[in-house]
């Protein structure tokens, strides 16, 4: 008798995948690619060799980091909760299966591609120790809190997917959870010792996930073997917790008729309000009716503008400069919890038609191809159009005031430096006051007194005045329409990808690396090469010297990154839109065609064996 015959079966099927071979032998070249573009930016800045092997490894951890908690979002969210929906979860019950061999089988059969795909880094990694700057330790600690971050991951994704039935609800489930568990306990850690103004005592930051990766480098001892204990507990909680609920998915339980009643009524509103959307889209626009019927969607967001637009007036409340500088990494995260909603928005409604027969009948009906595609487009756009848009302004307010505050903060380094260098060569103490002038970002007056004690600094405040600033204007402006255009690109490619993908998470995932992920890291890449090595020199030289590169550097790289995605963007929507029109049919006929199950062909026949007489 095979033990675990879920876990067998799901390993073969997995390592005879193509996409477990290509994805190992394309991260590994991804992996290449951006060590050697993080050579070149380190070579420009003329780093020795220790200290480009030191940057090396830290930006390839943490980019290793990202990838590996993102892999419970892609390959292990929807595992569970696709079997629900295709109603194949209770026949394997039937047998003599358990929990664990279900939900064993389909964590480690999603798990085998990350995690090659991760083992493919390691080599690559492992060049920065010929370099220097990494000791042996540190890279096999590391290697090890990437490995326990990508099981945590696909575990946080396994039992989301559990308790889950929808494909797009899984998704969000398993991102907020892993962000919970990620910066919840740094977070707080931070706060409490800022209450009580003492050193950061890491304590709720053992369940973060990317702290084993913190820890990893530091000397002498550290909170590296409790954090790791303590996650892999979470981590087999998770599971456990999955193999209990799996049995018990699919069973159908008594007042679920109700429940259901309820889910329906806040999925889809009143009874009223499917009569009123019915008469006013269904004969004139079928695909868009079919699209936005769901209103949790835009109720969902419309609480997240609510959130950020609250968050934004508590900060300016505060004016205090810190808080602006990390909006910028609160704006990231946000910004690509929205790149997944709308891409799986975009490609959902093409995989949930296939799925239940809606495109056989799409296709008989008497509808063009091109309507079809615009009233998915229209009903994306109702979807999300508008609080999109509020987002969109509130960024461009925040990401002034964001950028404003870094370069002030620059400036004012820059300017202590000076001091300090005029101090060692003069002897005298230097007292350095920065004067915040309404409508001018770059007047930053240094005055030079003999004094043996300095004053005490103010709290550096913003004001909304800096908004003026010309140059934050027109990086605002650049930032805002990439950002819109990259929405846009998601929609659309999106769509093309829910036409040409199987499931739900595939589709997204191609989505996002395709438009986000990879064009994302080679835009940063020329910018940073094409403002270190043709535009800074120039600044250098001029009057300005160190304080005009401080100023100006983040301004080139951000307004370069964007046009560069703009352009990116608007090439993704002509060929999105083109394939769509064309293709679409012609696809749909083909997904179906394939989707089929084919009977598998009849053995030729075998002829009879010759008749030998045996002669008396």
């Amino acid at each position: 008798m095979m033990v675990l015959p879920i876990l067998a079966r799901e390993l073969v099927v997995a390592a005879r995948k193509r996409a477990t071979f290509w994805l190992r032998v394309g991260v590994a070249l991804a992996g290449l690619v951006v060590a050697g573009c993080c050579l070149m930016l380190l070579s420009a800045m003329s780093l020795g060799s220790a200290g480009m092997g030191s940057v090396l490894f830290g930006a390839l951890s943490w980019l290793s980091a990202a990838t590996v908690l993102c892999a419970g979002l892609f390959f292990s969210s929807d595992c569970l909760s696709e079997e629900r929906r295709e109603g194949t979860l209770g026949l394997l019950f039937l047998t003599d299966l358990r929990g664990y061999d279900v939900a064993g089988g389909k964590l480690l059969a999603n798990s085998l591609r990350a995690f090659y795909a991760l083992l493919a880094l390691f080599p690559i990694m492992g060049l920065t120790l010929l370099m220097g700057g990494v000791t042996g330790e540190q890279f096999g600690k590391t290697c090890l809190a990437l490995v326990n971050a990508l099981f945590v991951s696909l575990a946080a994704g396994l039992v989301i997917s559990a308790f889950s039935r929808d494909s797009q609800k899984a998704l969000a489930g398993t991102f907020f959870l892993i962000l919970a568990l990620t910066f919840g306990g740094p977070i707080l850690d931070a706060t409490i010792s800022g209450l009580r103004k003492r050193p950061f005592d890491a304590l709720f930051s053992l369940a973060s996930p990317g702290y084993p990766l913190v820890t990893a480098r530091q000397w002498g001892r550290t909170a590296y073997w409790p954090t790791l204990g303590v996650n892999q507990v979470i981590a087999w909680m998770f599971f456990t917790l999955a193999c209990f609920r799996v049995p018990r998915a699919w069973q159908e339980k008594n007042g679920r008729a109700e429940t259901a009643s309820r889910s329906y009524t806040w999925k889809y509103g009143g009874a009223r309000r499917r009569a009123r959307l019915r008469r006013k889209l269904l004969e004139r626009d079928p695909v868009r009716w079919l699209v936005c019927r769901e209103r949790w969607q835009s109720a969902a967001l419309w609480l997240v503008v609510m959130l950020l637009g609250g968050c934004f007036a508590l900060v300016t409340g505060t004016q205090q400069r810190a808080f602006w500088m990390l909006w910028s990494y609160l704006g990231t995260i946000v910004s690509f919890g929205l790149y997944l909603w709308v891409a799986s928005q975009a490609g959902r409604f093409f995989i949930e038609a296939r799925r239940t027969g809606l495109t056989e009948l799409l296709l008989v009906a008497p509808l063009e191809s091109g309507a079809l595609v615009r009233g998915h487009w229209r009903a994306l756009l109702g979807l999300f159009g508008v609080q999109l848009a509020l987002l969109l302004c509130l960024q461009a307010a925040a990401s002034s005031l964001s950028q404003s505050a870094w370069r002030r903060v620059s400036v004012q380094a820059q300017a202590a430096a000076m001091a300090a260098a005029t101090n060692a060569n003069s002897g005298v103490t230097l007292q350095t006051n920065t004067a915040v002038i309404a409508g001018s970002t770059n007047s930053t007056s240094v005055s030079y007194s003999f004094s043996v004690t300095a004053a005490a600094p103010s709290p550096p405040r913003i004001a909304f005045a800096d908004l003026l600033s010309w140059p934050d204007l027109v990086l605002t402006i650049l930032v805002v329409a990439s950002t819109a255009a990259n929405f846009m690109a998601l929609a659309w490619f999106g769509a093309w990808m829910g036409m040409t993908s199987r499931t739900a998470s595939l589709a997204t995932l191609k989505t996002i690396a395709f438009v986000q992920v990879i064009p994302g890291l080679v835009f940063y890449f020329c910018s940073m090469m094409l403002t270190l090595v043709v535009l800074i020199p120039s600044l250098s030289s001029s009057a300005t010297g160190g304080a005009g590169m401080i100023a100006w550097f983040p301004l080139l790289t951000g307004a370069i990154s964007a046009l560069l995605a703009l352009g990116k963007d608007v090439c993704f929507i002509a060929w999105s839109r083109r394939r769509l029109d064309s293709a679409f049919r012609d696809q749909a006929s083909n997904v179906l065609a394939y989707s089929k199950a084919t009977p598998p062909p009849l053995p030729h026949p075998v002829a009879p064996p010759p008749i030998i007489q045996v002669q008396s």
